[in-house]
């Protein structure tokens, strides 16, 4: 099923499947790519409760060994549409016999979205009703659609500032890192940046990012909670991934152990957490 908000500027469409957003909308422009299997089938899965892959597919926790895919199950499943008004919603995602098989959290995960002028306001609430401490990470994989050449856009960073990226080796980190250069703080965007798999950052100083075709902008994603940050997308792709994240992929020389994963949040019996990022549509 798709839910349906908008106000007098901007319109979105969130599947209830995964609470995924599907379509956003200004003057019936479509902001979020449009699915072509033929390079990715999702448009914008929330990633919980790991963000990246694990180590073997597989963690431990409290001398138990569980199973989970890259980026978690939250994507798969159906969840409740909790709260509805003309311009927001919230959606609800609870625990089950079915997540406990892989993760042995007693959680709530609400997303909600609300629309104000041009702006889509995310915010992701993880909550603990467990009687112990549970550990978790949640992150963004929105897709932004690509019109046209692709190295006619460009990223537009806070600061002036060369980029380390962290980089990956079959969906873990290698210890490597490399250097991406600035011009100004400017990237021009090429398919030969993400030959490796995405861009990844970590304690990221940059708290927004434009995206701009021909120099002019096109939309600001903003994630001022979000310590990491990937930007990834498939060759001759017409889409560009910015994902805040909470968290990250295991390396190679993890323990495996859940308490011990870099990244990792952890709430306390009977409480939330709640994060928040936006995309601002130009």
């Amino acid at each position: 099923m798709e839910i349906t908000i908008q106000n007098q500027n901007a319109k979105a469409v969130i599947k209830t499947k995964g609470a995924e957003l599907s379509s956003l909308q200004k003057e019936g422009k479509n902001y979020i790519w449009e699915v072509n299997s033929e390079f990715w089938n999702k448009t914008s899965p929330i990633l919980f409760p790991i963000v990246g892959a694990l180590k073997n597919g597989e963690y431990q926790f409290e001398d138990k060994l569980y199973q989970l895919p890259r980026h978690g199950f939250a994507r798969d499943f159906e969840f409740e549409v909790a709260e509805k008004s003309e311009n927001s919603v919230v959606f609800s995602l609870k625990s089950s016999e079915e997540t406990n098989k892989v993760y042995p959290f007693d959680f709530e995960l609400k997303i909600s979205y609300v629309l104000e002028n041009n702006t889509l306001i995310v915010k992701y609430e993880v909550i603990n009703h467990s009687s112990e401490k549970m550990y978790y990470s949640i992150g963004a994989h929105p897709a932004f659609a690509i019109d046209g050449n692709f190295e006619e856009y460009s990223l537009i960073f806070d600061e002036e500032k060369d980029l380390e990226t962290y980089q990956l080796s079959q969906d873990l980190f290698s210890g490597k890192t490399e250097i991406v250069k600035l011009e100004g703080n400017s990237l021009s965007l090429q398919y030969h940046l993400f030959e490796n798999d995405a861009l990844v950052f970590k304690n990221f100083a940059t708290k927004s990012l434009t995206l701009a075709k021909n120099n002019k902008p096109v939309m600001k994603v903003e994630f001022p909670e979000f310590p990491y940050l990937g930007i990834w997308t498939k060759k001759d792709a017409p889409f560009i991934c910015i994902e805040p994240w909470l968290g990250i992929a295991d390396n190679a020389s993890t323990s495996g152990n859940l308490t011990e994963k870099e990244g990792i949040q952890m709430l306390e019996p009977n409480t939330a957490k709640s994060v928040s990022w936006s995309v601002e549509l130009f």
